[in-house]
């Protein structure tokens, strides 16, 4: 195999990503409504499944270290396992955003696929609540997540690892816009 061409195809489809003018429009918006969470007093809810999870986890801390703005993920297995066995897995990020939303927070969800059922529904459920949804989603570009949304990241790529990874990006660059620069002490 020729690895150095592999590696030039492969960076390539960070590359898209990262300098996509619609991304940036995503990402400054974004980061406004992040303003506004902070300014209400109010929280970031992110959820995802699988690695998606542990991006989620990891935005909720950094938006509350960081960013200074409160954030929660939906990651607790108590809670995954207890609202997936009395309402379905299907259902129990929609749960979550019942028992734990208030007007004026946002939902965050993270899918590559964008057709995962239980991001779907709590995005279903979130507007009739009247709250913000901001999706990361990756494969294609009418996926039912990225439908719903009122702030979209999306990358055209089924490659998982990529799009996980712009994902991470994405989401860790608002933290910085927050911060207002990309170099700190995080003590």
């Amino acid at each position: 195999m020729a690895w150095q061409e592999w590696l030039d195809e492969y960076y390539t489809l960070y590359q898209k990503g990262l300098v996509s003018p619609t991304i940036k429009e995503s990402l400054i918006a974004f980061h406004d409504l992040c303003l506004k969470v902070r300014e209400s007093g109010n929280k970031l809810m992110l959820a995802g499944n699988g690695a998606s999870a542990s991006i989620a986890s990891h935005g909720a801390v950094d938006f509350t270290k960081q960013g200074k703005t409160r954030a929660v993920d939906f990651n607790e297995p108590n809670l995954i396992t207890c609202l997936s066995n009395d309402y379905g897995y299907e259902n129990f990020m929609a749960k979550a955003v019942e028992f734990y939303g208030e007007e004026g927070d946002v939902l965050v969800l993270i899918s590559v696929s964008g057709n995962s059922k239980n991001a779907v529904n709590a995005a279903k459920y979130a507007k009739t609540r009247g709250i913000k949804v901001v999706t990361f989603t990756g494969s294609a570009p009418d996926n039912a997540l990225r439908a719903l949304a009122d702030i979209d990241f999306w990358i055209g790529s089924r490659a998982y690892n990529v799009v996980e990874g712009l994902h991470m990006i994405w989401l860790t660059t608002v933290v910085d816009m927050l911060v207002g620069k990309y170099e700190y002490s995080v003590t």
